[in-house]
């Protein structure tokens, strides 16, 4: 375990310029002091590294040095090949760039890792859009793509879920996310709040050519799992019981994914007087407008017990239908 920790300080190093012991051992998930050990063990060993003093040092190897010894195992090659989807990557204007690069890795692998690569290629394939929806169109996201990696400020005309349509508003943009198959833009807007917007309700996008500086401490997958968490926790604003019968019981899930999962787990017997087979779940469910859509893609394979209101909500929609279709 030590030699692979060793060889992984020094990718470290030679990959990301000075670090410091703090952060070696963040990375390693070791303690400041085994840093200290293992970087004594790789000076012994040969690797010229350089102890930098004072508030901006660090650990860095000597200008110039760099090590052709990458240590990787057949996994670790083949799940290379799986890093870039190539639909995403289309998408960004990369897909020539991930084709290229990924026949160069190819032809640098030893035979058997590459062997390796080919059949894992041929075995696993990546499609990250959900099924019966067409991909979001994204004309700007390579335009989008390209100031984020530039750091240039945007000039942007954008639609609200809502409809509303804001012109000429400049952000800051911090990062691209691809969540399900839809391209979402992390961006800073004018009164410094950090906000995430659907490249898809982009009407047009320039670049200023202003550049701008990244927040301090800035972390894209940290605010985009934190961001994520919140508007779980916002959408979810109640619970309804409902009784559903065994094809109830595996659309449940199908139809509401994570939330449907856990109502399963706690699902209790029908009760005297149920319909045989039928169970009773408390499901997670969004505000009344949005919960009414959703429960009715169940059919007649459930029933709303609770709350009253929703019930009722419920009970009012499917009489207007009849009252459309009579």
């Amino acid at each position: 375990m030590r030699a692979d920790r060793l060889l992984s300080l020094l990718l470290l190093l030679q990959n990301r310029g000075r670090m410091t012991a703090p952060e070696l051992a963040a990375e390693l998930e070791v303690s400041v002091r085994t840093v200290y050990r293992d970087i004594e063990a790789l000076g012994a060993s040969g690797v010229p590294v350089h102890a930098d003093r004072g508030p901006a040092g660090g650990y860095r190897l000597m200008d110039g040095y760099r090590t052709r010894l990458t240590g990787l195992t057949g996994a670790q090659a083949g799940s290379l090949f799986l890093a870039g989807a190539p639909g995403p990557a289309q998408d960004l204007g990369l897909g020539a760039d991930l084709a290229a690069a990924q026949l160069k890795l190819q032809a640098a692998l030893p035979a058997a890792l590459a062997e390796r690569a080919r059949q894992l290629q041929d075995r696993f394939h990546l499609d990250a859009p959900a099924w019966f929806r067409d991909a979001d169109p994204v004309p700007h996201l390579a335009r989008i793509a390209q100031a984020v990696w530039d750091q240039r400020v945007l000039l942007t005309h954008y639609r609200r879920w809502s409809g509303q349509e804001r012109a000429g508003r400049p952000l800051h943009p911090l990062g691209l996310v691809l969540k399900g198959g839809i391209w979402y833009l992390v961006a800073r807007a004018a009164d410094e709040r950090v906000r995430s917007y659907r490249v898809s309700r982009f009407l047009a996008v320039d670049t200023s050519g202003e550049g701008f500086e990244r927040p301090a401490g800035f972390e894209l997958a940290a605010y985009w799992a934190e961001s994520a968490r919140r508007m779980e926790a916002a959408t979810r604003q109640g619970t309804a019981r409902l009784l559903l019968s065994p094809r109830g019981s595996r659309l449940l899930p199908m139809q509401f994914g994570a939330a449907g999962v856990r109502a399963l787990d706690g699902a209790a017997p029908a009760e005297p007087g149920d319909p045989e087979g039928w169970i009773r779940v408390d499901l997670e469910v969004d505000s009344e407008a949005v919960a009414v859509g959703d429960l009715l893609r169940l059919g007649t394979e459930a029933e709303v017990l609770a709350p009253p209101e929703l019930r009722r909500a419920l009970a009012d929609t499917v009489a207007a239908l009849a009252e459309r279709y009579a």
